[in-house]
């Protein structure tokens, strides 16, 4: 997704979804590594997921914040 092409209400919108989501994936990592099963490959997923997440939520928070020249 260009996030040139989307206004600032919309990115403040997709940035609680990407937060949210972000947060779900690492209370679903816990709870697979809490319960002695968890599938390698699964968690593993679950992190790239959860980090692609991350670098969506700066690249937005970063065009949303404005440059301030000191």
């Amino acid at each position: 997704s260009d996030l040139s092409m989307k206004n600032d209400d919309v990115l403040r919108v997709e940035l609680e979804v990407f937060r949210r989501e972000h947060r779900d994936l690492d209370e679903a990592i816990a709870a697979l590594n809490a319960s002695g099963i968890a599938d390698q490959l699964t968690l593993q997923r679950l992190k790239k997921r959860k980090l692609r997440l991350k670098d969506m939520i700066v690249q937005i928070e970063d065009r949303l914040t404005p440059d301030i020249i000191a």
